[in-house]
């Protein structure tokens, strides 16, 4: 770590802000100040050996807290009652992350301008204008409303600031001297905030725009045969024949005629296919103790400091061990002494953009079933640092904002994924309490609980998989589904009509569901919820099927199984598109065609065991093979440059390939010539090979897998000499460890239920977000070696069961 701190030293210039978005702002630093031995970054570094007991009195406790932190400082939290162990969770987590706290909430408030300057106002803008403050601000009324989440974010938010009050100048954390800035209190808004962000991060893309301008270029005959509501193989999340058990409401009817869409040159981002999460819980009978196993790992972006914060919380009626996100109370993913649950995002279709008639360009009133509505008008105050504020008015229908009536003379790639004139209409602006959900999870001893955990979720929809001792195992696509006609949201909406609103809401007891099905498991990696037999629209697509399809084959086959199989199992690399693919690519290629190098990489191929394990040159050639003959394949008709489109699904491409190899697509229709599927094949493995060749040399080493994914993991802000170098690691897009650059699993957690849980767990980071800490990145290469932690569930803060490194006793003041 102190190589990175001298990396650091050797290149300070004016830094750069470098956001996940690739947004790039600049300040000077204040170098006097960065390098005072009195108050700078000196002052950060942090011993690994620390003292063994602390004690601590704060103003905000009822009674004594103590807090024991193990060998990878992880707290476990012991209190007497719920309002301190939230407040010593506030206090812990920002005494360790309170930079990426401060960071992810400004972010998502639109408030970056306040640190960097102008540079980040229209970012800012596109933060307030899709409306991440009003969601956070309609959201915290939900909490407020019930006393037992509005007693839990206000005790955290407390602890957070206990812990800021408490900070000297030399204690300020790394990044605020980079940046020459202070903390400032936490409020209960900025844990809405937090969750609004991952709302965004999960939802925010959008396909209609490239919809429309594909069903207006080819009709709807064509569109329907080339992006179809439900997918040529599937292995859906509820086992397909599921029976369900309810009256459906009635389904609304879609109108009989829209008026023209204007969509613009919109480039939205979309879901990258294969990049996802998974989950799975097997039942007693198909395991060696007898009792089920969960296992869970959420796929996101990957950053030093780690999106998640490992934890126990321990008080009357509570005792969960998993990780939390910094910022907000509770536990998202873990177990507690009798059940276990986890998480993958559903993919569910609750953002639509409406194409809104405005009555004049004083935007005042549009014009909505046959008469003109009168709009709102919302002031965004953006505070700028060496500059004057800036004030944006934002005008919402009740649908919600209208993001930009012109697009910005500076955009930021964001603005890019939304069309002038349109209203944005997301779950995420709704009243909502999502602290309940994992209030209750937290707590929850059986399946009963469970059930009652998630009427309160409303957003980002997720698989919410469970386990427990009496060897129940489910699963459930939860959150609020609004209520749509089918297709409703494929394509961009008419805002004249209430024909095209949202026509209330599924019940939360008809979200699919299984519990204990036949097969003795249950499993989600992204997929279609269900087959078509369930009578509500959810989205017309997900994930494709490939790494569910893996998970399902490899758990029937499972027989006595352990937390080490299980383990095994989350870093499988085996790739069922090579599987379903490679050997007809193989029959069309003409070997006397290639020249050395491409021969010898066509005789890789043959002999490829579908495997993306780190080493494999065969996963290289396959992936830019693939990749460059699915260009060939839709960029001559789907380009679409002055009206982007998007391409049809891989699954679509491969029924194509398998089932229609005459297709009239594999035509280049900006060629003379009439190309064959054949012609196809053999110029993309070519393109591949010279390609790999160009990037690294002659065919060997060089070309391994690893090397051309560059898997690593990044600072929050990308600053260079903060992050991990290059991984070798195992998988890749549509494995199970699907990974790629720094795009992967976040969290892997494996538990074993039984009279006593046995929990496993580890993510790419560590617990500190101090560079200067030795517990910055400890973890990484367990990770990346696909290993597994023994995560401690303690009884009490003298339980042995842990490997304790210090002792801290929060009293009183």
């Amino acid at each position: 770590m102190r190589n990175k701190l001298k990396a650091l030293i050797c290149v300070i210039i004016p830094v750069l802000l470098v956001f996940a978005l690739n947004t790039k702002f600049g300040n000077l630093l204040p170098l006097l100040k960065f390098l005072n031995p009195f108050t700078g970054f000196w002052q950060n570094a942090e011993r690994l050996q620390t003292k063994k007991n602390n004690s601590l009195a704060l103003k905000g406790t009822n009674e004594a807290v103590d807090i024991v932190y193990d060998d990878r400082l992880i707290p476990h939290i012991f209190a007497k009652n719920d309002h301190d162990v939230y407040f010593a969770q506030g206090y812990v987590t920002a005494m360790n992350r309170l930079f990426q706290m401060d960071f992810q909430t400004r972010y998502a408030a639109g408030r970056i301008s306040e640190v960097v300057g102008n540079k980040a106002i229209e970012l800012d803008k596109y933060q307030r204008r899709i409306g991440m403050v009003y969601g956070a601000e309609n959201s915290l009324r939900g909490m407020m409303a019930d006393p037992k989440s509005r007693a839990m974010i206000n005790a955290y938010t407390d602890g957070i600031n206990a812990y800021i009050h408490s900070l000297s100048a030399a204690q300020i954390p790394l990044e605020y001297k980079l940046l020459d800035f202070k903390p400032e209190d936490w409020t209960p808004l900025k844990c809405a905030l937090l969750l609004k962000q991952m709302s965004a991060t999960l939802a925010m893309g959008s396909t209609e725009f490239y919809m429309t301008n594909i069903i207006k270029k080819f009709g709807p005959e064509v569109t329907a045969d080339l992006f179809p509501d439900y997918p040529y193989r599937e292995d859906p999340i509820i086992p397909a024949g599921t029976s369900w058990n309810f009256k459906p409401l009635p389904v609304p009817s879609p109108p009989a005629s829209s008026p023209e869409i204007k969509t613009g040159k919109v480039r939205t981002n979309i879901l990258e296919d294969g990049i996802g999460s998974n989950n799975w819980a097997l039942s007693g009978t198909k395991t060696a103790s007898g009792y089920p196993i969960l296992a869970n790992d959420p796929h996101l972006n990957l950053t030093l400091p780690s999106v998640w914060y490992q934890i126990q919380l321990n008080a009357p009626g509570l005792n969960a061990y998993g990780v939390s996100l910094p910022g907000a109370p509770g536990i998202v993913i873990g177990f507690n002494d009798r059940t276990a649950w986890g998480v993958t995002n559903v993919d569910a279709d609750i953002l639509d953009y409406y194409q809104i008639k405005f009555k004049d360009s004083s935007h005042q009133q549009y014009w909505y079933d046959s008469q003109w509505k009168n709009t709102s008008k919302r002031l965004e105050v953006i505070r700028v640092r060496g500059g004057k504020n800036e004030t944006d008015t934002v005008v919402y229908t009740h649908h919600g904002p209208v993001v930009y009536f012109h697009k910005p003379a500076k955009p930021v790639r964001l603005s890019d994924n939304v069309p002038v004139g349109t209203a944005l209409r997301w779950i995420a602006h709704d009243e909502s309490n999502e602290l309940m959900t994992f209030y209750y999870l937290n707590r929850g001893k059986n399946y009963t609980d469970y059930r009652k955990a998630l009427t309160y979720y409303t957003a980002p929809a997720q698989n919410f998989i469970f386990a427990s001792a009496d060897n129940d195992i489910a699963i459930t696509a939860n959150g609020k589904f609004p209520l749509k006609y089918k297709d409703q949201g494929k394509f961009i909406l008419d805002g004249t009509s209430s024909r095209d609103d949202w026509q209330g809401w599924i019940p939360a007891a008809q979200n699919p569901t299984v519990k204990n099905p036949p097969r003795n498991f249950v499993s989600s990696a992204n997929q279609s919820s269900t087959d078509q037999s369930y009578p509500y629209y959810i989205n017309w697509q997900f994930g494709s099927y490939e790494r569910g399809k893996r998970i399902n084959d490899r758990l029937t086959a499972m027989n006595k199984a352990t937390a080490d199989s299980i383990t095994v199992m989350q870093t499988d690399s085996y790739s069922i598109f090579a599987q379903d693919i490679l050997p007809a690519l193989l029959s069309r290629v003409s070997p006397g065609k290639l020249n050395a190098t491409q021969k010898e990489a066509f005789d890789i191929l043959g002999k490829w065991n579908r495997s993306y394990t780190a080493r494999a040159v065969g996963a290289s050639v396959f992936e830019l093979w693939t990749k460059r003959l699915f260009f060939d394949i839709w960029d001559d008709e789907f380009a679409g440059k002055g009206a982007p489109m998007q391409y049809p699904s891989r699954d679509r491409t491969v029924e194509l390939i398998l089932k229609d190899p005459g297709s009239k697509w594999f035509d280049n229709v900006s060629t003379p010539a009439k190309e064959t599927l054949d012609d196809l094949v053999n110029e993309s493995l070519k393109y591949a090979c010279d390609s790999l060749e160009r990037k690294f040399g002659p065919i060997g080493k060089p070309w391994e897998w690893a090397n051309l994914r560059q898997t690593h993991v990044p600072h929050l802000l990308n600053l260079q000499g903060f992050g991990s170098g290059t991984l070798m690691t195992n998988g890749g897009k549509g494995t199970i460890n699907a990974l790629s650059g720094a795009n992967g699993p976040s969290w892997r957690m494996v538990v074993e239920l039984g009279k006593r849980p046995k929990g496993h767990g580890v993510f790419p980071g560590g617990q500190s977000g101090n560079p200067g800490s030795p517990f910055y990145d400890d973890m990484i290469s367990t990770w990346a070696s696909g290993k597994l932690y023994d995560l401690y569930l303690m009884s009490s803060a003298a339980d042995t069961s842990g490997k304790i490194i210090s002792h801290l006793t929060i009293s009183k003041k």
